[in-house]
Formats: structure tokens, C-alpha cells, sequence
């Protein structure tokens, strides 16, 4: 991250202790760093709170290969969201396509190149980290919307119930009538709400709408 931001934390994972040294002292000054020798190590650190921001990810390792290790990433919800560079001495052009079709964010062939590796940790962070702005304003957005909804719902039901009320002082049995209307009206959509056909239709929402436009004559 930038100065004054929190330190983006990496995720390190290679067999090979020369290449985590090598990596974690360049990628350490700028970031806190987790390292792990294995695959299955790897997703034991990935699955913790706070998550990495961002993996490294060795592809050619014994056991569980990186490839083996990106599709479990992005099996578990806690994970999938987390952007995959893979490292690797492949570095054939097919066997970057296949990376990347296989859903890294980037790839970086070996031997590395230290201004190589910070470029693109950094472009991919700050690429996360857009994303991750836009997936809270959508929730934000998202927890508005729903809350005036709430607001206009509440506000018609008791715009109804003041009418109904209103002709129940006109006329006792207009006002009843109303209500009982209502009542008859949604009790007969939530029976029809458990058959296969209408079921698709007759949420809760749609049930309130036809609740709502049962008003009073004028």
C-alpha cells in the first residue's frame, strides 16, 4: 500500500527456501509478508482472517502443484476473491495462456526481475483494491435501496390502515370491509405461493404490493 495506508499483506508460496528468502526480502520493505514451503500449507494461511491480499504463487511444487492450489482458492468463498500471480520457470507462451485461463491475475517467469515483481504486486493491488471499493459502495447502494423501500412499504401500509380507518368512522362496515379484503386477498396469495407455478411470482414483495393497492374507493 501506499505510505500512510495499511501494509498490504502477501502471501509467498514456493518450495524452494532460496526463492522464499529471495522474495521475501524484496517484497518485505513495502509489505507484510507471509511465506509457506507447500501447497497445502499455502490454503492453511489463505483461509485465516484476515486474508492475504495478494498470492504468489509457485506453480511447479511436489504434491500440490500451483495449479492444484488456484483451484481450491477459488473453490472456498473466503478465498476466491484473492488475486494469484504465479511464478514460475514455464515460461513457455502456452503455459502462461494456461495460467491465466485458469484464473491468475498475472504471471511472472523465473528467473525474476525485482523491478518486474514490485510493478505488477503493485498494479494488482491497486487493482484490488478498486474492486474492493466498488463491491462496498454496491453493498452501501445495495442497503439504501432496500432500507427506502422498507420506508415507502411502511408509509403506504399506514397510509392504508389510516384510510380504512377514516371509513370505518364514515361507514363502519366500508372501513371493515377494506381490511377484511386485505386479509382475504394475501391469505390466498401465501396458499398460492405454495404451488410450483406461482411460486416464482408470489414473494413476500409482490404479496405487500397487492396488499398496498387494496385502497379505499373515493
Amino acid at each position: 500500500m501506499e505510505s500512510g495506508d495499511l501494509k498490504a499483506t502477501l502471501l509467498i508460496v514456493d518450495d524452494s527456501p532460496e526463492n522464499l528468502a529471495i522474495l521475501g526480502e524484496l517484497l518485505q520493505l513495502h509489505y507484510d509478508v507471509l511465506v509457506a514451503p507447500s501447497g497445502e500449507r499455502a490454503l492453511q494461511i489463505a483461509g485465516r482472517q484476515p486474508a492475504p491480499d495478494l498470492i504468489l504463487l509457485d506453480v511447479m511444487m511436489p504434491g500440490m502443484d500451483g495449479y492444484a492450489v488456484l483451484a481450491r482458492l477459488q473453490q472456498h468463498p473466503v478465498t476466491r476473491a484473492i488475486p494469484v500471480i504465479f511464478l514460475t520457470a514455464l515460461d513457455a507462451a502456452q503455459d502462461e495462456e494456461r495460467g491465466l485461463q485458469l484464473g491468475a491475475a498475472d504471471y511472472i517467469a523465473k528467473p525474476i526481475q525485482p523491478v518486474v515483481v514490485l510493478a505488477r504486486v503493485r498494479a494488482q493491488l491497486e487493482a484490488k483494491r478498486a474492486r474492493d471499493w466498488l463491491r462496498d459502495q454496491n453493498a452501501f447502494l445495495e442497503a439504501e435501496v432496500a432500507r427506502r423501500m422498507a420506508e415507502n412499504d411502511l408509509i403506504q401500509q399506514v397510509s392504508i390502515r389510516a384510510l380504512a380507518h377514516l371509513a370505518e368512522a364514515r361507514d363502519s362496515e366500508t372501513g371493515n370491509h377494506i381490511l377484511r379484503t386485505q386479509g382475504y386477498v394475501c391469505r390466498l396469495a401465501e396458499r398460492l405461493r405454495q404451488h410450483p407455478r406461482f411460486a416464482a411470482i408470489l414473494d413476500e414483495r409482490y404479496i405487500e404490493l397487492l396488499r398496498a393497492c387494496l385502497r379505499s374507493p373515493n
